[in-house]
């Protein structure tokens, strides 16, 4: 039996689309599209309505006051210009057809892959403090972007914008290996923000971005990058996957954290 055609729903301003979506019941959001249409494509997503947001007036970029404002359509692309370590993650996200298409807010909702880490853009949006504006039931809120991602609150959300304070230095450091064919098993991104205080967050450490409070704790206490790089595993949950194992990534994670900080400091 032939499935039903989706209702599709094409909203031009953002207003539309936080109508258009409303308490999120049966609505999958389009952006991108290079999660959602693989998806389709293989029939393990069968919609019953799509919210296309090409339209919705959720692209833009603003840099003013020292507060940079990211609407949740801008292009992964378009983030290659952004501070430390949002540009360098941007970069390295996929291919630049992925990075063309791929959008901020799909990827910070990006769901665990099945045999590969997803959400790049997780782990430098928390080390530079980001804060999500989304709708949904209950009207419109903001919250730290490792709240969003951590209670689960993106389930039935419509990401509208993030925005974060310019960092005073930014520095990234990923396992990347030829065989992962663009994926990155394992980052950390480092952050000195406006107020001196070191932010540190990782991708592929856990099923989503998380931050690294012990690590930062460590760090604090005396500049160490070895002791913070040894505290980070306290705050992981490493599981195996197609491009590396948990025994793998819990002794990379250290060596990383090292990495990002030593070449934070260098930025002083």
């Amino acid at each position: 039996m032939t499935a039903a055609r989706p209702e599709v729903l094409l909203p031009s301003s953002p207003e539309d689309a936080i109508e258009a979506f409303g308490d999120g019941t049966d609505v999958t959001v389009v952006a991108g599209g290079t999660i959602v249409m693989p998806d389709l494509t293989y029939g393990r997503l069968q919609p019953t309505r799509a919210l296309l947001l090409t339209r919705s007036g959720l692209d833009t970029i603003t840099r003013e006051g020292g507060t940079v404002r990211l609407g949740a359509t801008v292009p992964v692309a378009a983030l290659e210009d952004s501070p430390e370590p949002l540009a360098s993650t941007a970069l390295h996200v996929a291919d630049v057809e992925i990075r063309s298409q791929g959008t901020v807010g799909g990827n910070l909702c990006a769901p665990p892959g099945a045999g590969a880490p997803r959400g790049d853009l997780q782990a430098p949006l928390i080390a530079l403090g980001a804060r999500v504006r989304s709708a949904g039931a209950g009207g419109q809120r903001t919250e730290a972007v490792e709240e969003f991602l951590a209670n689960g609150s993106r389930e039935g959300r419509l990401v509208l914008e993030l925005e974060f304070e310019e960092p005073q230095a930014g520095a990234r450091a990923a396992l990347d290996r030829p065989h992962t064919h663009d994926y990155t098993a394992l980052s950390v991104a480092a952050c000195r923000g406006a107020d001196g205080a070191v932010r540190l967050a990782a991708s592929g450490a856990a099923p989503h971005g998380i931050r690294l409070p012990s690590a930062e704790r460590a760090y604090a206490q005396g500049g160490d990058a070895e002791r913070a790089g040894r505290e980070a595993i306290a705050d992981a949950s490493f599981a195996d996957d197609a491009l590396a194992s948990a025994w793998y990534r819990e002794q990379m994670l250290p060596v990383l954290v090292r990495r990002a900080l030593t070449d934070l400091q260098e930025t002083a």
